[in-house]
């Protein structure tokens, strides 16, 4: 027996000790050969009891089988421990991008560490967009080739080197030994300061919307730091996030964690994606659909997908929270009259199978229809959720398929979807105790000047400051980190424990005015015509599912739908992030 998904073994040179690196834990196994018992476990996180995230996924030992190195994925590290007796831990060395394999070289005295994502994601603001059929230029831009890999080659470090190495792994990470909140808390804030403070705010309510980025939305908006020539759904087409970003908070700066749908739900859910889903996705998404696997995702292969941590209903459970969940991780019915399934054990009891989820022929009109109605059910029992999730994913779009709604007409349709929940739930008696946050799960690859993970993004509550524009630099797991400690709820990896809580966008003086939806100037009931620019890519593009569509391809379809059959879209962005950027305002000095 060993940890969880074990990816690589290393034999010492006696042939009794077999190491095993297990990536869905923090540790690797060190097992007896002669009974096939673990004799010891060793800890390769930067902390021992640090949450699961780190990812210890290949290993290697010296000739003489004394020093024992361990690429930690998910850390950019190698962790160095002396195995000869009793194991030691020595310390750690900085590498590149998601090291996945490492190995010493005896001859050279070196470590040869091969880093799946290179260096950092590299700009395409010159790139190419996409490839159309017919030319033979490469999609180098997509996503899923942006990252290039590279070796790093270490000289292997002397006792004193080392030590100035581990401290400079340490300095690269933002996680705390006791896994506590990163950055200051601000004086009376609603967020909680650690695990276990109490919140004025009882409910929490996470809505989950489909790839798109900040500019693609909110690029007209000058209070921000947007580019209004990539705004591609502005405040017509958009008047209910306008309006919400404007009344209560703009969110310029929040990245999501995960590229694609296929990590960017375990992100959203998990603050994690696991070895497992990370060196998949990229198979799942490759080349024609002849060529690509399948979706690890949303309770697919959740044995091996599914992080050691679990998902945010998993700890709501542990910490006897109630939870309840509006379309995701569930299985829609055969059609939208027929009851659903969750996905995963967690949410059985814990979903409403009434409510359709992921399905472009479905209007988000409808689900917030379902959603009110159930709200309703709440007040009159009194039975609101301590974390309530919805999706509303037509913003996805379906491209410019003929006789489906136009990309304009669906963005719209899940802008008044959104507007019209977020104005139920502030006319209800669980108003004063609620916070709302939104965010997309992925980005998808569309245009954005400062960087393609940058999102659409809200947080939404009688707490949250007002007319204020926050440029705190967040992420989907600092979203997670803030409900995590509304709910009193322990981090789920080692990223959400890292991650900064949204304090700066709170206040300690709540503002119960009602939100008033707002119906967007455009036709929710337009149709794509025949000679729609793409009409026959939509036609073959698969939308059934989450992302089976060609990323590069299904963007510049949309771009010209709204800006034009002769515009280009400007090529996405890829931006090299150090230090968060925290804004400070008169209220917080």
């Amino acid at each position: 027996p060993t940890e969880k998904h074990p990816t690589e073994m290393a034999l010492s040179p006696n042939g009794k000790v077999l190491f095993v690196a297990c990536a869905n834990s923090t540790k690797v196994s060190i097992v007896d050969t002669s009974s096939g018992g673990a004799v010891q476990t060793l800890s390769a996180a930067l902390y021992p009891n640090a949450p699961s995230g780190n990812t210890p996924n290949s290993l290697s030992l010296t000739p003489d089988g004394k020093i024992l190195f361990v690429a930690n994925a998910d850390a950019n590290n190698v962790a160095l421990f002396n195995v000869e007796k009793e194991a030691v831990p020595l310390g750690f060395v900085p590498v590149g991008h998601y090291p996945t394999s490492i190995r010493f070289s005896a001859n050279h005295k070196k470590l040869l560490v091969t880093n799946g994502k290179g260096i950092w994601p590299r700009s395409n603001r010159h790139g190419t967009v996409a490839t159309l059929p017919g030319q033979l230029q490469p999609l180098n831009e997509y996503i899923g080739g942006l990252y290039r890999g590279c070796v790093s080659v270490i000289d292997m470090p002397n006792p004193k080197q080392l030590e100035s190495l581990t401290r400079r792994a340490y300095a690269c990470s933002p996680l705390k030994e006791d896994a506590g909140v990163v950055g200051a808390v601000p004086e009376g804030n609603p967020i909680p300061a650690k695990l276990g403070d109490k919140s004025p705010i009882k409910h929490v309510v996470y809505i989950i919307k489909e790839n798109r980025t900040y500019d693609q939305v909110f690029g007209d908006m000058k209070e921000g730091k947007g580019d209004a020539s990539l705004c591609i759904f502005p405040e017509d087409i958009t008047p209910n996030h306008h309006k919400l970003a404007r009344e209560f908070v703009l969110l310029d700066n929040i990245y999501v964690d995960g590229e694609v749908s296929a990590d960017g739900h375990q992100w959203s859910m998990g603050a994690y994606a696991t070895d497992y889903v990370e060196k998949y996705w990229p198979l799942s998404y490759r080349g024609s659909p002849f060529k690509k696997f399948g979706y690890p995702s949303e309770g697919n292969d959740d044995d091996i997908a599914r992080g050691a941590g679990g998902y945010i209903w998993d700890r709501c459970a542990e910490a006897g929270v109630s939870y309840y969940s509006f379309g995701e991780w569930i299985h829609n019915g055969k059609t939208p009259k027929d009851p659903a399934k969750a996905a995963v054990k967690a949410l059985e009891g814990h979903f409403d199978e009434w409510f359709h989820g992921y399905d472009l022929d479905y209007p988000d009109q409808k689900r917030a229809d379902r959603y009110i109605e159930k709200l309703g059910e709440f007040e009159k029992n009194n039975s609101m959720p301590a974390l309530t999730i919805l999706r509303l994913p037509n913003d996805h779009t379906y491209g410019t398929r003929v006789g489906k709604p136009t990309p304009t007409a669906m963005v719209a349709d899940n802008d008044l979807a959104l507007g019209r929940v977020i104005e139920a739930l502030s006319k209800s008696k669980f108003w004063k105790e609620t916070a709302v946050f939104v965010i997309e799960d992925d980005a998808q690859n569309g245009p954005d000047h400062v960087d393609a993970h940058r999102v659409v993004a809200l947080v939404i509550s009688p707490y949250t400051k007002r007319k204020f524009v926050d440029s705190t630099m967040y992420s989907t797991s600092s979203m997670l980190r803030t409900m995590e400690l509304i709910l009193g709820l322990k981090p789920m990896s080692q990223f959400d424990a890292a991650a900064r809580p949204m304090y700066h966008s709170f206040q300690p003086k709540p503002d119960v005015t009602p939100y008033m939806h707002v119906v967007p100037k455009t036709d929710l009931n337009a149709k794509n015509p025949p000679d729609a620019w793409g009409a026959k890519m939509s036609e073959d593009f698969n939308l059934a599912t989450e992302d089976r569509a060609d990323d590069l391809l299904f963007n510049e379809v949309i771009w010209r739908s709204v800006k034009g059959p002769h515009s280009k879209m400007p090529a996405p962005v890829r931006s090299a992030f150090f230090r968060p950027k925290v804004e400070h305002d008169e209220d917080d000095d």
